[in-house]
């Protein structure tokens, strides 16, 4: 039988696990064992908030400390028709994989790049913001990429030119919020403290935020700073998914609203 649970209901279930100290990891060898421990301590089932309007509450976990980033949803570029990721950037932007000719064939190439709207990446990719007509877009500026590059680049220019991306992929603004908000609208972000004792992982669950009111003007802000990024990850034959992926400790910064629960 799964729990339901009151928002006021849950807030006090949070606070007792976050009184109990240190919990032994329920689900090792899972990264994302940290939410799915909370999970079972709370009885309910992966992704799941049982809470009245559940569909506008989600549960965020998160190890302190941890350099990874958080993947906030996935959602593939417009124009959608032109399949961009494996179509274009796989074909004509793309490189020889690291393990071609070993786990992979000799053609099998790569494109992956995490990029967002502070500054260009060494293969001069970068997300740029125009707000006028309400667009998240890709840019490429061939003067920017880094030396190291240089025989890549030398193969782009044979492959498609070196001007900027025509057309220039994109999402909507209403496009990410109605993706953004179906996800994020409002959160419950925890954070736990970790430690290993006999090859056992523990967690403590100590920080403890609600987050109310996903703002989309804070997220395109986030992503000027160069805490919301874009990753790609496409590889020939397979496209592992376009994500929109936030630095750690960044969520709050999302939210018009912010209340500490534990801190």
């Amino acid at each position: 039988m799964v729990k339901t649970y009151t928002k006021e209901a849950l807030i006090h279930a949070l606070k007792e696990i976050a009184q109990r100290g240190w919990i032994q990891n329920a689900r090792p060898g899972n990264a994302g064992g940290v939410g799915n421990t909370l999970e079972d301590l709370l009885g309910i089932e992966e992704n799941n908030l049982p809470v009245p309007n559940a569909a506008e509450w989600e549960l965020k976990c998160q190890r302190i400390g941890s350099g990874s980033l958080t993947t906030l949803f996935h959602i593939e570029p417009s124009p959608r028709a032109i399949r961009f990721v494996p179509q274009i950037f796989l074909l004509k932007y793309g490189w020889p994989h690291e393990f071609a000719g070993e786990d992979y064939p000799k053609s099998e190439m790569s494109f992956r790049q995490t990029i967002h709207g502070l500054s260009r990446s060494d293969r001069g990719f970068m997300v740029v913001i125009d707000r006028r007509a309400r667009k998240v877009l890709i840019s490429f500026d061939s003067t920017k990429v880094a030396e190291r590059h240089v025989a890549w680049l030398q193969s782009v220019k044979e492959r498609i030119g070196l001007k900027e991306l025509d057309p220039q992929p994109y999402w909507g603004f209403d496009d990410l919020f109605h993706k953004a908000g179906t996800k994020l609208l409002n959160c419950f972000y925890v954070q736990a403290r970790t430690k290993r004792e006999k090859d056992k992982e523990f967690f403590c669950y100590e920080k403890i935020l609600m987050l109310e009111k996903f703002s989309l003007e804070k997220f395109l802000n986030q992503i000027e700073a160069g805490n919301v990024l874009v990753d790609f990850d496409a590889r020939t034959g397979h496209n592992h998914g376009t994500k929109f992926r936030l630095r750690q400790d960044k969520l709050p910064e999302l939210y018009e609203k912010a209340t500490v629960i534990i801190g």
